[in-house]
Parts: structure tokens; sequence; C-alpha cells
């Protein structure tokens, strides 16, 4: 029996043999080993070592691979609507041979999972835009954050722009709406450790961000984010961090949760790479509930 799986840009840069321990739900490394010598784990039809380092697209064999443990992670295929695809089509910001870029709206993941089924790979992969080419996801932005989002029509592509975010070659601009004054300098950098947990184990990463207050008052601060590093939720983390939670956020909040406050006031407004010698700069327009929550808060765009 032959299972194959395909490599999604998540898990570029990752370790053979540690992806299939987290897929697998940590099973001994020395079954990997075992089977890895053995050739029935291949990568790209390939004989591997467990230090091999996955890309996006990566084909991985396993070839009469049996293990009592299920895959923990069952992607849900998600069959979207006319409806749906026309809706997602009209936040397109750009169409080209090589991408497109959206302007991603919240409450929709990227890709599907066991805890989410709408997703926009699942329903560009339903549309015309798409119909002889294969969208391919690059780059990450949370469920409950809005704002400028790039899916590559091919595999070249795909790669390359995975090996510029890999590289820190794009530059990513987003705004948000923070609880609170905060009081430090009106430009400057956030530099701390983020912990983040691999099952049981604890991981401590650095992470870095460029900010610049835009405007604020006695009780929110609006400001902008240019993170230099990619951890997940880095953004959210650092300024619940500094004891101002972005307004909205359930996860990582430093004040009482607020019934009226349903979206997380983060947009991604800004990016720039440079692509075969030509520059890039895209801008998505933040969502009416975003300027409404400036209004509110007495705060200047």
């Amino acid at each position: 029996m032959k299972k194959t799986i395909n490599v999604e840009a998540t898990y570029t840069g990752m370790r053979i043999d540690r992806f299939l321990r987290k897929l697998f739900n940590n099973i001994p490394q020395s079954l990997i080993e075992r089977n890895l010598r053995s050739g029935k784990i291949k990568l790209n039809k390939k004989k591997i070592k467990g230090s091999a380092k996955l890309q996006i697209n990566d084909l991985i064999e396993l070839h009469n691979f049996e293990i009592k443990n299920k895959i923990k992670v069952k992607k849900v295929k998600f069959k979207p609507s006319d409806t749906i695809i026309k809706e997602n089509e009209d936040f397109i910001i750009e169409n080209n041979d090589d991408f497109i870029v959206i302007n991603k709206q919240a409450g929709i993941s990227v890709q599907g999972g066991t805890k989410s089924k709408k997703n926009l790979i699942d329903i560009f992969a339903n549309s015309e835009i798409f119909k002889d080419d294969k969208p391919y996801s690059v780059h990450r932005l949370d469920k409950e954050t809005s704002g400028v989002f790039l899916i590559a029509k091919n595999r070249p592509t795909a790669q390359l722009l995975t090996t510029l975010f890999r590289l820190r070659k794009v530059y990513k601009t987003y705004i948000a709406i923070c609880h609170g004054e905060i009081t430090i300098k009106d430009k400057g950098s956030i530099k701390n450790n983020l912990i983040r947990y691999n099952e049981t184990k604890k991981i401590v990463e650095n992470a870095e961000t460029y900010y610049e207050i835009l405007d604020k008052n006695n009780n929110s601060t609006f400001i902008q984010l240019k993170p230099i590093t990619g951890r997940k939720h880095q953004l959210r983390k650092q300024l619940f961090g500094l004891g101002h939670s972005i307004i909205g956020d359930k996860k990582y909040n430093s004040y009482k949760i607020q019934k009226n406050n349903k979206n997380l006031m983060l947009h991604s407004y800004e990016i720039k790479f440079k692509m075969n010698e030509k520059k890039y700069t895209f801008r998505a327009t933040p969502p009416e509930y975003f300027r409404n929550m400036l209004k509110a808060k007495r705060l200047n765009f």
C-alpha cells in the first residue's frame, strides 16, 4: 500500500523526521529511521535521511508504512458554492499569470483543517480564475486577520515566493487598534522571546517587530507594525506582552472581553517584494468594522 503526502508551505524547511513525528502523533524516531533506511519512506521518489529539509509541494511517499496511530491532522475538503466563490473573487486586488493578491476577509482560513472547513485554497481551486492552474499557499494569515494575501498560480512561482518569505525579502505592514494608551516611544522595535509548545515540548523563539504609533488617546492606540521575524501570532503576543492587547483578540487578551468587539482589529495593510527583477507593492483597504472602530475610538488614519 502506498500513501502520498503533498508538503504545504507551512512545513517548508522542516526536517522530514520531525514532520512525520508531528503527523503521526509522535511515533518513535527509531521507526522512522528504520523505514527511511529500507526505502519505505521516500521524498520526491528518492531515498533520503531523516535530516532532509522539506520544500513546498515536495511529495512524500510512504510504502507499506503501517502504524497503529492514525494521522492526527486530516484536512477537510470544502466545496464552495458559486456565491462564495464570487464573493471572494470580488476581493481580488491583482490577477496576473503568476499569482493573485486578495484582500482576505476576517473569519476565513487560508487552508482547510480539522477545525476550519471554509478556506481560500479550496474556494479558488473551484474558481474559473484557476481553471488552468492550481492555487498554492505561500504564507500564512490568521483566520481572524483581514488584509492583503498572496496565492501562487504555479509551482515555480510558489517555490520562489516561499523562498522570498523565508529569506525575509517580503516586507509586510500591519495596522492594529489596541486597548489603552501605549506609552513607549512613538517609533522603535519590539524585541523579545516568545514561547510556544510542540505537544509537551517548550520552544523559545526570538521575535522582532518595527512599530510606529500612528495615533493614540487615553483609552486606545492605533499602531503600525512591520514584523522582521515571522513567529506564530507574533504581533498579537507582543502587544499582549506590552499590556495592550489588540481589540477583539480573545486569545491574547489583557482586558476584559467586550461582547461588542467581535472582530480582531488587526489588518494586513501592505506587502512589498521584488520578483524576477520587478518590484511589487500591494495595499488592502481595511474593512468597514475596522474603520468604524477608528472613528468610535477617535483615532485618525
